[in-house]
């Protein structure tokens, strides 16, 4: 028994180090010489770094976070070769101990000890996390993400929303709606998305959340091509003006 709770402890400290690793942070010291928590949302993840430094930056950021979570609740495994679970398997046991280790990971990303305890969102961890438990439901998820992201082109919202259906979604499966923890941890799921983006609510409620376009409108690409296209005429229009200003300082000296 001793034996038994000090595997079980020593995995969970584990789950908490591997989301501790802050691959936004390093990813942007090492490559591009930022501290991407002081940019844009200042938020050390997946969707500030597509913002501030593209999506060459953001992939990996995002693949690490994912296998943070994914690793961190596949390691919980090796728990059933325990005899005390060999030989009195325990379905229910056995996810409060994957939602625990998942957890440890999350909160190894929002906290990390390897980035002075100011991660990000744990968003992508914890969806590494819960395809380890069961990829159906998350697949069910990215769906309504997607949906809403190509819709309001929104990420904190279709993150929120998808979310939002994970506990609903749980409730409706044959396979995992009648397990009480299963059920428990799809809501503290989505209460966790909600806290988390509190200051992401309180911008799309003032209209001044960024947008992000997975594939950008034409009228959107217009926008953007005139802007560039209007920039050399604007320098060149300004340094026109400091040009006559000068100017007309000489001529008042002499």
């Amino acid at each position: 028994m001793i034996l038994t709770y000090y595997i079980v402890i020593t995995l969970l400290i584990i789950a908490y180090l591997l989301g501790s690793i802050p691959s936004a942070v390093w990813i942007g010291k090492r490559y591009y010489g930022i501290d991407i928590r002081e940019h844009g949302s200042k938020n050390a993840g997946t969707t500030n770094m597509l913002r501030v430094l593209g999506r060459r930056a953001a992939i990996p950021v995002f693949a690490l976070d994912f296998l943070k979570g994914f690793v961190a609740v596949t390691i919980i495994d090796l728990v059933k070769y325990d005899d005390i679970f060999a030989y009195a398997p325990n379905e229910n046991g056995f996810y409060i101990l994957r939602f625990a280790a998942l957890f440890c990971a999350v909160i190894g990303h929002i906290f990390p000890i390897f980035a002075g305890f100011r991660g990000g969102k744990g968003v992508a961890t914890l969806v590494g996390g819960v395809v380890a438990v069961n990829a159906p439901l998350v697949l069910l998820c990215a769906g309504v993400w997607l949906i809403v992201l190509m819709v309001t082109h929104y990420v904190s919202l279709a993150s929120m929303i998808a979310g939002i259906c994970y506990p609903i979604f749980t409730l409706t499966s044959p396979k995992v709606g009648h397990l009480p923890p299963f059920i428990i941890f799809s809501f503290v799921v989505a209460i966790l998305l909600i806290y988390t983006h509190r200051k992401n609510i309180k911008r799309l409620k003032e209209g001044t959340e960024s947008k992000i376009y997975v594939w950008k409108p034409r009228k959107v690409r217009d926008q953007e091509a005139q802007a560039l296209a209007q920039t050399p005429e604007e320098e060149s229009l300004e340094e026109a003006i400091e040009e006559l200003v000068d100017e007309f300082k000489e001529d008042n000296q002499r």
